[in-house]
């Protein structure tokens, strides 16, 4: 039985507003994500504090069966779909960003492996070294409650999609030897598995292909797999994304997350699974625009005896900014994840790259007027908003998708068709 964003989903500032048609099964998700994003919300000045990761809420997730969200049905998981992931990871977001960005790391190794891969051309031989694969990674999720990371970023142009990547994977007798460096690789010390982007390393090769990508994950205890380097960053503390050093790791075979070449093409025929790091700065900006309004409204417990502030005109002009950045946010964020499909067409797929640079600029903007709005108690660590500041100001700087990677596409897309170029 459908329902709809308002029988029963808090208030009109939810993730997803009112009148959105949800399923019983999506209302039920997005009450859990509410559920356990009280206590997130509690420990996320801790985490923070001490860029510590959230361990006690990947705790409560796996009790919850949350980390097999997008795990296949037919293994065990809860089978949600990209728009049902982008809802319920910005509800995790409104309430702890460090938590929903990592949490996106794990859920997307599912979703990849599932959803995604099944709308992607294969050989029969393919089709079933990947379902082969795929039922270990999915086992020890659902049975296990193992976490998965993804380990994308290099000091290179390859994270951006521009370049091969420079973590090199050499077939060996049963298995894969991996040699290179990963940098900001959340969930350092965290994951039970890390899942490397690499490029086979082929004898003979004229030149490293970006077809030549290999998507490989590595145990935390696999010989020659280190993690080094400090983690004190501006925000998204919680993250604890240090490097990964990679010396002659053995992988075996079933370590593949898919086939040889596949990521390649899921890489360039579903551009909507690299906007998912977006819907954690779509819960930032709707926790900070949520707090503005209580805190004017007298309603933080934490302050004290009740002070409205909300019958000044200035107070009431921001408000009203925060509002309209607000809608035009979450109706981009709705409408793109809402038609994410492999193959877009054009427009989709300008659409996809303009929600994600809105969101995460957006994202930023609205903590910047709260924190006006609210004056100088917002700088204070005891309330959120500074930390939702410094978390929504890292959205723009991630790969693979930066604010200036995505209007680089716009313009580019937009004004070039397919294999056109100036004479």
């Amino acid at each position: 039985m459908a329902t709809t964003a308002d029988d029963g989903l808090a208030d009109r500032f939810t993730i997803t507003g009112t009148g959105l048609e949800l399923s019983a099964e999506q209302t039920g998700l997005l009450n859990l994500a509410e559920e356990l994003g009280v206590s997130f919300g509690r420990r996320a000045a801790r985490y923070d504090q001490e860029a510590g990761f959230p361990f006690e809420n990947y705790d409560d997730m796996r009790r919850a069966g949350l980390l097999k969200l997008c795990v296949p049905r037919p293994y065990g998981g809860l089978g949600s779909d990209l728009f049902t992931y982008a809802l319920v990871s910005a509800t995790l977001g409104k309430h702890c960003g460090a938590t929903a960005l990592t949490f996106n790391m794990h859920a997307c190794s599912s979703l990849w492996l599932g959803l995604l891969a099944d709308a992607l051309d294969m050989t029969a031989a393919q089709r079933a070294e990947h379902e082969k694969y795929r039922a270990l990674h999915f086992r020890r999720i659902v049975e296990e409650g193992a976490v998965y990371a993804q380990s994308f970023s290099e000091s290179t142009a390859s994270a951006a999609g521009k370049a091969p990547f420079g973590t090199t994977a050499t077939k060996v007798e049963g298995g894969w030897l991996l040699n290179g460096k990963k940098i900001f690789a959340s969930l350092s010390g965290a994951a039970d598995y890390y899942g490397v982007l690499c490029t086979e390393a082929r004898p003979g090769a004229e030149a490293p292909s970006m077809r030549d990508s290999l998507y490989i994950a590595i145990p935390k205890e696999a010989p020659g797999f280190t993690i080094v380097g400090d983690w004190d960053p501006l925000g998204m503390r919680g993250t604890v994304s240090r490097t990964l050093l990679l010396n002659d790791v053995f992988v075996a075979d079933s370590g593949q997350m898919m086939p040889r070449g596949i990521y390649h093409q899921a890489a360039t025929r579903w551009p909507h699974m690299f906007a998912t790091l977006s819907p954690t700065y779509m819960g930032i900006s709707v926790a900070a625009y949520e707090f503005t309004i209580r805190y004017l409204r007298g309603e933080i417990e934490d302050l004290g005896p009740t002070v409205k502030r909300r019958m000044y005109p200035t107070k009431q002009i921001a408000t009203a900014q925060m509002h309209i950045l607000l809608e035009q946010t979450r109706s981009l964020f709705l409408r793109s994840f809402s038609e994410a499909r492999i193959d877009p067409p054009k427009e989709m797929r300008l659409r996809a790259y303009a929600a994600h640079y809105t969101i995460m600029e957006n994202a930023n903007e609205i903590s910047r007027l709260a924190i006006r709005t609210c004056g100088g108690q917002s700088m204070l660590k005891s309330l959120p908003l500074e930390r939702l500041y410094r978390d929504s100001r890292c959205g723009s700087l991630m790969l693979p998708w930066t604010a200036e990677l995505c209007l680089d596409r716009i313009g580019r897309e937009a004004l070039y068709e397919s294999g056109e170029a100036d004479d």
